[in-house]
């Protein structure tokens, strides 16, 4: 897809990955950078910097992804393409309550689902349109010290599978976005989390990347090329990587993400 004159929506556009896809979608061309995050003030900054509408929404309740989406085709116009980037971590393992796992499952996963929901039918019927998840390269390897994170993100990996093979035929793009550590909010202070091993990327080249990707309609965006590798490892040997996998752990399991 060509970025030029196309209305784009970004969630999580207060800070970090959303904000710098924000500018870049607006370096790109779009006709309207669209951004949301349930952080009013962030939202707004952002907004501001690309001459966007912003609009402040949790995307863990369904009528509020619903209401914006509404919003937007009605006052702003049909909406070309939808990144679902917003999402959470919290640290731990099974012991972890309910109540962290159902709020990390709803923004991690759910939002994806909601959000194409209510996209999928408008889009198909005007021929077609672009959506783009947000995961990590934690829903291809899964995460050390957090369950409920690599738990959520393997999910999303798999709901933008289900999509483009479900809804391709209809027109639907989609890409999921699959990094290691980008310096964001949530990578903040843990730098030296495993998350980082291969290094930790700045949002703006995170960005490009995905521009270009977008470009060439690529399904599976990986910035850090590393990923490719370890997952070629992971197919190739599942019991010798998940043995790799406990050595990470003994290193960075003490780590709380």
């Amino acid at each position: 897809m060509d970025i030029q004159g196309k209305i784009c929506v970004i969630t999580g556009a207060a800070s970090g990955i959303g904000r710098a896809l924000c500018l870049a979608f607006k370096h790109a061309g779009a006709a309207e950078v669209v951004c949301v995050d349930m952080n009013g003030e962030g939202v707004a900054e952002t907004a501001e910097m690309v001459g966007g509408a912003a609009f402040t929404v949790d995307v863990s309740n369904e009528d509020q992804i619903k209401k914006m989406i509404d919003t937007v085709e009605r006052e702003i116009g049909p909406i070309d393409l939808f990144w679902s980037n917003a999402g959470i971590a919290v640290g731990g393992g099974m012991e972890t309550p309910n109540a962290d796992w159902q709020r990390v499952w709803e923004v991690n996963v759910m939002s994806h689902v909601w959000a194409a929901r209510h996209l999928v039918p408008l889009m198909a019927a005007r021929g077609g349109g672009y959506l783009l998840n947000t995961a990590s390269a934690a829903g291809l390897l899964n995460q050390i010290g957090s369950a409920s994170y690599g738990v959520t993100k393997h999910a999303a990996v798999g709901l933008a599978e289900w999509i483009a093979m479900t809804h391709g035929d209809e027109g639907i793009k989609v890409s999921v976005l699959c990094p290691q550590a980008v310096r964001t909010e949530m990578t903040r202070g843990h730098e030296d989390h495993v998350a980082a091993i291969d290094g930790m990327m700045e949002p703006e080249p995170v960005a490009q990347i995905c521009i270009e990707a977008i470009k060439e309609e690529t399904f599976l965006i990986l910035p850090h090329e590393e990923v490719r590798e370890y997952m070629k490892n992971k197919v190739a040997d599942y019991d010798r990587w998940i043995g790799g996998m406990r050595k990470l752990n003994r290193r960075f399991g003490d780590k709380k993400m």
